[in-house]
């Protein structure tokens, strides 16, 4: 029986994956439902794998498995990121050492000033509004094509997060309330005021609305021939 990840746990989780600790790692997606956090945990597991990390072969093998019957953006990209991560085949995406949250800011954000562009040799994810204030001018021409251009796709995806989130509910009438919530400008906030009233359900959209925004942003960037490069730890 696994249990719910909890604030301590992601907290765990999160810094398991920044200092690349594969033996936590893989502690804390045996007793969590290692499906919640798969996009954000993938890279590190990749890591884990890589260094032979003992048990973390059959835990990228059953998280691919997860993956591929999940089906949702990104996870395809992932299984075959874990598929190959213990050199039976060559992984054809370039890694670069992006963070995908960031990534997904510049994808997901207002469209008045979302959007950006990545450079590819420091992984640095620069917002569009960033750029109002540093002229490209002002740089080496050269300069530029170590930038990779992220467009604005705007909140369409995150919007309907929340409708396929309100679709795992089981509390009707907190469906109800819900879907009333997310109808009309202000959906975003009411839908999450509303949703307050239930901190387990709280803490369930965000993991889900992470996963979903992590796996868009990886699928975004397999599509310019990227990977997030493992972590290395420190």
């Amino acid at each position: 029986m696994t249990e719910a990840w909890t604030d301590h746990g992601l907290k765990a989780l999160r810094l398991a994956c920044h200092t690349a600790d594969g033996p936590s790692l893989l502690a804390l997606l045996h007793m969590h439902d290692p499906a919640g956090v798969l996009q954000q945990c993938g890279d590190a597991l990749t890591a884990a794998v890589s260094r032979a990390v003992p048990g973390a072969q059959e835990t990228a093998t059953a998280c691919a498995t997860t993956l591929r019957e999940r089906r949702w953006p990104g996870d395809e990209v992932l299984a075959r990121q874990l598929d190959t991560a213990g050199g039976g085949a060559d992984c054809v995406l370039r890694p670069l050492s992006v963070d995908l949250e960031e990534l997904s800011g510049l994808l997901e954000g207002d469209p008045a000033w979302g959007g950006g562009r990545i450079h590819l040799d420091t992984a640095e994810c620069r917002p569009a509004l960033a750029d109002t204030e540093e002229s490209w001018d002002e740089e080496e021409p050269e300069d530029t094509e170590r930038w990779l251009h992220v467009p604005c796709e705007g909140a369409r995806d995150a919007y309907r997060d929340m409708e396929d989130f309100i679709a795992t509910l089981d509390d009707q009438d907190l469906v109800r309330y819900l879907g009333i919530a997310i109808q009309g400008p202000g959906a975003f906030r009411r839908f999450k005021d509303m949703l307050a009233t239930s901190p387990a359900q709280l803490q369930r959209y965000w993991l889900f609305s992470a996963e979903r925004q992590y796996g868009r942003a990886r699928a975004w960037l397999a599509d310019q021939g990227y990977r997030p490069a493992p972590p290395t730890g420190h």
